[in-house]
């Protein structure tokens, strides 16, 4: 299956990275490769490292890719961003891009069990090595430990009722499905608006399999010590939880003396990317020059 992958706030991406020819730059969630490749048609003759833990993206990106010499595709986690770059020979980069969350490429692709519009084995891993998948989080995991990841990840007021929920679901057998999980979540909470009742649980689990809040820290730390001098890091997040560290970090950054914060306020997509691609509706771009 073609999967159509539209980048999200690429123009003003490209625009804060002040990309310029012979640089290096770091894509650390390539995913599809979008920014990557707008990265290289800005300035082919700049260095590009991408770095994802999806062997599927990394196959596509290198597919998208393949005409531009100077591209080195790691399959990895972002917050190894500094042992990758270094393995590569180069000890400073100019641009650093983390578009965190999930891709099109998880929720569109078959079987990887992030979508609760489908009826697929409970998975969510993004890199397939690993042993933890959210059908484990669901079957061992205590009803206080999943009413926690639910309200803590999620940010779901109605965390405990949907452990609870799961619990008792689990007792009578296993839930191994997508289907089976947003079932149970919809007879515990009544559906409001137009959100889906399983939403914020799905992304707690999401978030919880991958341990994406524990990696981000790390990459922002690892990645202002990488960068060059009048280097930018552009991060681009999708929740209140990724942008509330982002923020911080940024703000830590700057009162040590390390970095300028260029966007005071996030920047966030113009109405007609809203309009066009909804999944950017949520997207905050945040931007920081290292010093």
């Amino acid at each position: 299956m073609e999967i159509v992958h539209v980048p999200v706030m690429r123009e003003e991406v490209l625009e804060a990275l002040q990309i310029v020819n012979s640089g290096v730059y770091v894509d650390a969630t390539v995913g599809l490769g979008g920014h990557a490749e707008g990265i290289m048609q800005r300035a082919g003759e700049c260095t590009l490292i991408g770095i994802d833990r999806d062997d599927q993206a990394i196959e596509i990106a290198g597919r998208r890719l393949r005409d531009y010499k100077t591209v080195h595709l790691v399959r990895d986690s972002f917050s190894n961003i500094g042992t990758i770059v270094k393995a590569l020979g180069y000890s400073k980069v100019n641009g650093i891009l983390l578009d965190i969350g999930v891709s099109a490429l998880h929720l569109k692709s078959e079987g990887r069990g992030f979508s609760f519009l489908k009826d697929e084995p409970l998975d969510m891993r993004m890199d397939k090595r690993q042993d933890l998948t959210a059908e484990i989080v669901v079957n061992k995991y205590s009803e206080k430990d999943l009413a926690d990841i639910i309200w803590k990840f999620g940010e779901e007021r109605f965390s405990r009722r949907i452990a609870k929920a799961i619990i008792t679901a689990r007792h009578k057998r296993p839930v191994r499905s997508c289907g089976d999980l947003a079932g149970i979540i919809e007879m515990s909470v009544r559906r409001r608006g137009r959100i889906h009742p399983a939403t914020k649980t799905f992304q707690a689990l999401r978030i919880e399999v991958n341990k994406e809040l524990e990696e981000l820290p790390a990459a922002i730390e690892t990645g202002a010590d990488l960068l060059d001098t009048g280097g930018r890091f552009c991060i681009l997040s999708y929740h209140s939880l990724e942008d509330r560290i982002v923020k911080n970090a940024f703000r830590r950054l700057a009162k040590e003396g390390r970095f300028n914060i260029i966007t005071r306020k996030p920047l966030v997509p113009a109405r007609l990317e809203r309009q066009s691609n909804p999944s950017s509706r949520s997207a905050k771009l945040r931007v920081g020059e290292k010093i």
